[in-house]
C-alpha cells in the first residue's frame, strides 16, 4: 500500500423530521429519494469499472501492437480517445451524484452548524460547506502507509470534533464512521490487515475509538469498511490515488 493520505469528510445527510419540519411522508419520500439515488450511483460506477478496464486493455494491445496497419492503429486510437472522454464524464457525473446524495434533507441546528464553521475558521486542515453541511479534513497524514493508527497530530483535530459533536446541540445526531482505501493491495502489513477491507475497517474504528475516548457515547457511533470498493476517482493515478484513500464520517438523525 503506497501512502495513505486520508482526507476525513463528515458528511452531515441527515433526514431529520424536528429540525426540518417534514412530516413523516415526506420524510419516506426523501429516504426513499436517497435509496434510488445510491443504486444509481452504484451502477455508474460498475460502468466506470468496466470503462476502466477496456481503456487498460486498449492501451495494452496499442504498446504490444505488431501486424496493425494504419487505419488499425489510428482506430485504437480513436477507442482510446473516446474511452477517455467516457471516463472523464462518469467521474464528473458520479462526483455531482454523490454530492447530491449527501444534500438531501441535509438541516443542522443553527449553533451545531455555527460551531462546525467556526471549527473550520480557526484550523487551516479542515474546510466546512453551510450549504451541504460537509466538513473535510486536508490532512493527508490520518495514517501513515499501511497503517490502522491515527497519527498524533491527527488525534487533537478529531477530539475536538468530538467535543463539538458531544454539545447539547448535536446530541440527537448518531455517527457514521466510513473507511476507504485506494486499489493498492497490501504489502508490509498483512499480518495486521489482510487486504484493504480490513485496513478501511480497522480505520475506522480506529477514528470510532478516538471519539469514544473523547467522551462520544459508543452507541451514538458505528463503522463501516468499504476497501477499494468505492472510489471517488479512478486509481491510475496518484491524485486519484490520494482521493481515495480516505475516512467519511456522517451525521445522521438517531435511529436510522
Amino acid at each position: 500500500m503506497k501512502k495513505a493520505s486520508v482526507i476525513a469528510v463528515i458528511g452531515i445527510c441527515a433526514f431529520i423530521l424536528l429540525t426540518s419540519g417534514c412530516t413523516n411522508p415526506e420524510l419516506q419520500g426523501l429516504k426513499d429519494k436517497n435509496q434510488l439515488q445510491a443504486k444509481d450511483l452504484a451502477d455508474l460506477r460498475r460502468e466506470l469499472r468496466s470503462a476502466q478496464l477496456e481503456l487498460n486493455q486498449c492501451k495494452e494491445r496499442l504498446t504490444t501492437a505488431k501486424g496493425l496497419n494504419s487505419p488499425q492503429m489510428q482506430a485504437l486510437k480513436d477507442q482510446i480517445a473516446l474511452l477517455n472522454e467516457d471516463i472523464a464524464a462518469k467521474v464528473a457525473l458520479i462526483k455531482r451524484m454523490r454530492e447530491g446524495l449527501l444534500q438531501i434533507g441535509v438541516q443542522l441546528p443553527m449553533e451545531l452548524s455555527l460551531a462546525l464553521k467556526e471549527f473550520a475558521e480557526n484550523n487551516d486542515m479542515v474546510t466546512f460547506d453551510e450549504a451541504t453541511g460537509i466538513l473535510k479534513f486536508k490532512s493527508d497524514l490520518l495514517f501513515k502507509s499501511g497503517s490502522a493508527d491515527v497519527v498524533d497530530s491527527a488525534k487533537a483535530g478529531i477530539a475536538s470534533l468530538a467535543g463539538i459533536m458531544n454539545s447539547e446541540p448535536a446530541g440527537q445526531f448518531h455517527m457514521i464512521i466510513a473507511g476507504h482505501t485506494d486499489s493498492d493491495p497490501i504489502k508490509y502489513s498483512k499480518h495486521l490487515h489482510a487486504t484493504n477491507n480490513h485496513l478501511s475497517s480497522h480505520r475506522a474504528i480506529a477514528v470510532l475509538e478516538i471519539m469514544k475516548n473523547s467522551g462520544i457515547s459508543a452507541k451514538r457511533l458505528s463503522t463501516r469498511g468499504f476497501g477499494e470498493q468505492r472510489p471517488l476517482q479512478p486509481n491510475d493515478t496518484k491524485q486519484g490515488k490520494a482521493a481515495n484513500r480516505r475516512v467519511e464520517i456522517y451525521v445522521i438523525a438517531a435511529g436510522m
